[in-house]
C-alpha cells in the first residue's frame, strides 16, 4: 500500500503574527487563538480548528457543519480582478455575492498578468509585500466574514517561473526540457514555490506533463518535449520542488490533451485519436509516474474528449484511472470552459446542467471558467435539490477540496505571515543567477560546420546582426510567467559584449511574416518592393562585416495557445533574408528563437553555424552572445524530434520496429519519401568533444522484481569545459506485444573540464522493463534487454546485454 504523503504541518499563528488589523466583528468574537482559529466563530475550538487531530478527522468534522450552499461553494473558482472579480479589495457587496458562502480558490488574484487575452494591471502587485498584504486583506475577509469562514486557496500559473509581476521568470518549458538537468528542474520548482508562498499563493499551476508529440502544436513551446520518459522525469523533480515550499502543484492537462488533429485545434482544441495501449504508455506514463513518486496536490482535467468520451465528464479518467489506480488524493479543477464543452462543443449533455451534472459525478472537484462561479453553483444546487447528484458524491468532492486546504496548513495558519518578507524573498539575486543558468544550460548547438562558433572578437570585429527577432523580446514574456521583467535583446546583448571591442551594425532584413502569410506557405508571393529594400539593405551591410548574425524563427504570435501551424518552415520572408546573406560568401551564424521545431532544411545544409535559444528568458541576448562567443559552451539536447517536412508527422520518439521508413533499405523498394530526422531527439553538438567508455551491467541476470545498475565513464576530451547529457536506452529484444523499438530509461546532466573523467550511474527498476501485456497490465517478462549508451537517440556509443530471469 502507498505510503500516505503530506507536507509538514505549517505552525499556527496568530493574528498578530500575521500583522492583521481585525474587523470589529472578529475583535468582538475573537476568533484569533493560541493555537488556534475560531473560523465558525462558535466560541470553542471544533474538531476540524484543532491542529493536534487528523485531517480526516478535521474534515468529516467541518463538512458535517456546512450547509448544501457553502459545500457548492467549495466546488467553484473565482477568478481573480480583471478577469471576473471586479473589485480589487473586499467590498461591502460581498456580502450580496455568491462568495458569502465561501469559495474554493481565486486564480491569479492581482498578480498584474500582460497578455494579448487577460491583460490585467493592478496596483497591488508591487512591491511584493504590497500583494503579500492584499491577499491577506482578501484572505482574512473570507475567515472572518463567512459563516464557516472557510480559507481560500490561492491559485496561479507557473510554468514559465510563477505568474507574478517581477517574479523570477524561466525560460518557455521546451527550453527547459532541453536542459536535461533535473537538479536545476528541482530547484526551479523550489523558487516558484517559495515566492508563491511569500506572495500569498497556495497553489500553482504547474508542470505541464503533455507529451507534445504533433511538431505542429502550438503549444509545443509550453511542453518539456515528447518523450513520456524525459518528461516525467522533469516534471517530478518541478512538483517536488514546488511542494517543498508548501505550496500545491496541479499537474496539466490530464489527459490525451496534446494531439492536434492535422495541426488543427484553434478553437476547437483538440480531437486525439490514440489507441489505448499508446495512451497509456506514451500520453498517461508521465502523469502516473508523477502522481505515484512526487504525489502533487492539484491535476486539470483536459477539455478533449478520448474515444468519444469527454475527460471531464468521465469516471474512467477521473475516477478509476486518476484515483483508484494512479492513487491522486488531491483535488481536480477544471481547465477553463472543459465542463461547458460537454455541452457546447461535445454535445454529450442537452444542457449545461446536465453538464454540470456528468462532470461532478465523473470526480471533478472544482470548476474553472472566466465567468462568475454562480454559473456553475446554482444549477449544481438545483441538481443537489431534484436528488440528481447525491450528498454522499458531493460530500466526497468538497471533502477533497477541504484536504488539500487542511494539508496545506490553511485552517492553522491562512494568512502569510510575514508580508514584508516577500521583498527579500521574491526575485533574489539567487533566482537570477538560477534562472541565467537555466537559459544557459537550455541552449542547443545545431551545426557548427568548420569550427566557425565560438566566435573570436579579434578576428570578427565588425558583426552585423540581423533579422526579426534581432530587437523583438515578446518571446520572453508569456501568458503563463511572469510580467514586467526587463529583457535583454540579442542585439542589445551583443552591443554590451562587444563594447569598444568591436562594431555591431543592424539592419532588419525582413518582418516576422509577409502580408499574406500563412497562405504564403502554400502560395508564394512575390517580393514586394519595400520587402526587397530591406534585405538589400541587409546583403548591403553583411559586405562590410567580418561575419552575419541572423536572428529569425517565430515570436509571441506565431506560436502558443490555439496558434498551431500547417507549416514549419521560417514564416514570411526569412528565408530568403538568410540565402540572400550567405550568397555574399560571409560566414553567417543563423540564431533560431522559436517555441517548435522548424524544418530548415535548406538553412542546414548550406549555414555554417546554427544555434537553438528556444524561447529563452529575459536574459536572452546576454546569454545568446555568451553561448557565440564561448563563454557558455552549449549543452542542451533536443528534448523533441525536428523532422524534415510536415509531410512525415507524426515523427517522434520513441517509435515501433520498422516503422520508419530508411529502417529497411531506401524505403522498402520504392525511393518515394524524404526519410529522417532533420534532427533526432536527444540531439546536441558542443564545442569540446566527449567519449565514452567502461559501460557495466550488474547483474547479468535480474529477476523481474529487482533493480538492475548500470555505469559508464565519460571523459571530456576536448579543450574546453563542457556538458554532456548521457542517455540510456533500453530495449527489450523479445516481447509477447509490440514494444517500442528502444526506450529512453535515462539521463544524467554532466560538467567536464578538459581530460576530466566521470562515472556517471543509473538504476533500472522494475518500472523501467515493464510492458503493457495483452491484458493491459503492465509486466516485467523474462528476456533478454539491451542497454544502450548514447549522446542523442541516434548517437549510440555503447550496448550490453542482460537477461531477466
Amino acid at each position: 500500500m502507498r505510503k500516505k504523503y503530506y507536507l509538514p504541518r505549517i505552525c499556527v499563528v496568530t493574528a498578530m503574527a500575521a500583522g492583521l488589523t481585525l474587523s470589529a466583528s472578529a475583535q468582538q468574537k475573537n476568533i484569533y487563538h493560541k493555537g488556534w482559529i475560531d473560523f465558525n466563530k462558535n466560541g470553542k475550538m471544533d474538531v476540524f480548528e484543532d491542529p493536534s487531530q487528523t485531517i480526516d478527522k478535521r474534515v468529516a468534522d467541518l463538512l458535517s457543519q456546512m450547509t448544501v450552499d457553502e459545500k457548492t461553494c467549495q466546488m467553484a473558482t473565482l477568478y481573480g480582478y480583471k478577469r471576473v472579480l471586479k473589485d480589487e479589495m473586499p467590498v461591502a457587496n460581498w456580502k450580496n455575492e455568491i462568495w458569502k458562502d465561501g469559495i474554493a480558490n481565486i486564480d491569479e488574484e492581482l498578480n498584474n498578468l500582460t497578455s494579448h487575452t487577460d491583460d490585467a494591471p493592478t496596483q497591488y502587485s508591487f512591491p511584493f509585500s504590497k500583494h503579500a498584504s492584499a491577499i491577506n486583506t482578501v484572505q482574512k475577509w473570507f475567515v472572518e466574514e463567512t459563516r464557516m469562514g472557510i480559507p481560500v486557496d490561492f491559485t496561479n500559473e507557473g510554468i514559465h517561473g510563477l505568474n507574478h509581476d517581477r517574479a523570477t521568470p524561466l525560460p518557455a518549458p521546451i527550453s527547459i526540457g532541453s536542459t536535461f538537468d533535473k537538479q536545476l528542474v528541482r530547484q526551479a520548482g523550489q523558487t516558484v514555490g517559495r515566492e508563491a508562498k511569500a506572495l500569498g499563493y497556495t497553489n500553482v499551476y504547474a508542470p505541464i506533463l503533455d507529451p507534445a508529440r504533433d511538431q505542429r502544436w502550438g503549444r509545443v513551446v509550453e511542453c518539456y518535449g515528447e518523450d513520456p520518459f524525459h518528461i516525467a522525469e522533469m516534471g517530478k523533480q518541478m512538483v517536488l520542488g514546488i511542494q517543498e515550499e508548501g505550496v500545491a502543484s496541479t499537474l496539466k492537462h490530464f489527459a490525451v490533451y496534446s494531439v492536434p488533429k492535422g495541426g488543427r485545434d484553434g478553437a476547437a482544441r483538440t480531437d486525439p485519436h490514440v489507441a489505448p495501449r499508446e495512451m497509456h504508455q506514451v500520453y498517461l506514463y508521465p502523469f502516473r509516474r508523477v502522481i505515484q513518486e512526487a504525489h502533487p496536490m492539484g491535476v486539470m482535467s483536459s477539455y478533449n474528449d478520448w474515444d468519444g468520451v469527454p475527460v471531464t465528464g468521465s469516471y474512467y479518467f477521473l475516477t478509476q484511472l486518476l484515483r483508484q489506480q494512479f492513487g491522486f488524493n488531491g483535488y481536480v479543477v477544471s481547465d477553463s470552459e472543459a465542463v461547458e464543452y460537454l455541452y457546447s462543443k461535445h454535445h454529450v449533455a442537452a444542457d449545461y446542467k446536465e453538464a454540470v451534472r456528468q462532470a461532478v459525478e465523473a470526480g471533478l472537484n472544482v470548476r474553472t471558467n472566466f465567468t462568475m462561479p454562480q454559473t456553475f453553483i446554482l444549477p449544481l444546487r438545483e441538481l443537489i435539490k431534484e436528488n440528481k447528484i447525491s450528498m454522499k458524491v458531493i460530500d466526497s468532492r468538497v471533502g477533497d477540496v477541504l484536504r488539500v486546504k487542511f494539508r496545506l496548513g490553511l485552517f492553522d495558519s491562512p494568512y502569510v505571515k510575514d508580508p514584508k518578507a516577500a521583498d527579500k524573498i521574491v526575485h533574489t539575486a539567487d533566482d537570477a543567477a538560477m534562472s541565467l543558468k537555466m537559459n544557459r544550460e537550455s541552449m542547443v548547438l545545431l551545426k557548427n560546420e568548420g569550427g566557425l562558433l565560438p566566435l573570436d572578437k579579434k578576428r570578427y570585429p565588425r558583426i552585423l546582426v540581423t533579422g526579426p527577432l534581432a530587437k523583438e523580446t515578446n518571446y520572453a514574456i508569456s501568458r503563463y510567467g511572469p510580467s514586467h521583467n526587463p529583457v535583454t535583446s540579442v542585439y542589445d546583448g551583443l552591443v554590451n559584449y562587444m563594447g569598444n571591442d568591436g562594431v555591431i551594425v543592424y539592419a532588419k532584413g525582413c518582418d516576422m511574416i509577409d502580408a499574406t502569410w500563412p497562405e504564403s506557405e502554400i502560395i508564394e508571393t512575390p517580393l514586394t518592393h519595400q520587402e526587397q529594400i530591406e534585405i538589400d539593405n541587409a546583403v548591403n551591410q553583411a559586405k562590410n562585416v567580418d561575419v552575419v548574425i541572423a536572428v529569425v524563427g517565430e515570436d509571441v504570435d506565431r506560436v502558443g495557445e490555439s496558434l498551431s501551424r500547417t507549416g514549419l518552415n521560417l514564416p514570411g520572408r526569412q528565408l530568403k533574408l538568410i540565402q540572400a546573406l550567405q550568397a555574399t560568401g560571409k560566414p553567417v551564424v543563423m540564431v533560431m528563437i522559436n517555441g517548435q521545431p522548424l524544418t530548415i532544411n535548406w538553412e542546414n545544409k548550406y549555414v555554417p553555424a546554427i544555434l537553438e535559444a528556444w524561447f529563452p528568458s529575459v536574459q536572452s541576448g546576454q546569454v545568446i552572445t555568451e553561448t557565440l562567443f564561448g563563454d557558455n559552451n552549449p549543452g542542451g539536447k533536443l528534448p523533441i524530434t525536428f523532422p524534415k517536412t510536415t509531410g512525415q508527422i507524426e515523427f517522434n520518439f520513441p517509435f515501433k520496429p520498422n516503422s520508419q521508413a530508411s529502417q529497411k533499405g531506401q524505403n522498402s523498394w520504392g525511393k518515394t519519401s524524404v526519410n529522417g530526422a532533420l534532427y533526432p531527439f536527444g540531439y546536441g553538438l558542443s564545442y569540446t568533444k566527449f567519449e565514452y567508455s567502461n559501460l557495466v551491467v550488474s547483474p547479468e541476470q535480474e529477476n523481474s522484481e529487482g533493480d538492475v545498475q548500470v555505469s559508464v565513464d565519460v571523459a571530456n576530451t576536448g579543450a574546453r569545459a563542457g556538458d554532456d547529457v548521457v542517455q540510456l536506452y533500453l530495449k527489450d529484444e523479445v516481447s509477447s506485444v509490440t514494444t517500442y523499438e528502444y526506450d529512453l530509461r535515462g539521463f544524467e546532466r554532466v560538467n567536464l573540464k578538459p581530460g576530466e573523467k566521470k562515472t556517471v550511474r543509473f538504476t533500472l527498476h522494475p518500472d523501467d522493463l515493464a510492458l503493457l501485456d495483452k491484458n493491459m497490465n503492465w509486466t516485467v517478462e523474462p528476456g533478454k534487454f539491451m542497454v544502450m549508451i548514447g549522446s542523442s537517440s541516434e548517437d549510440i556509443k555503447l550496448k550490453k546485454e542482460f537477461d531477466v530471469k
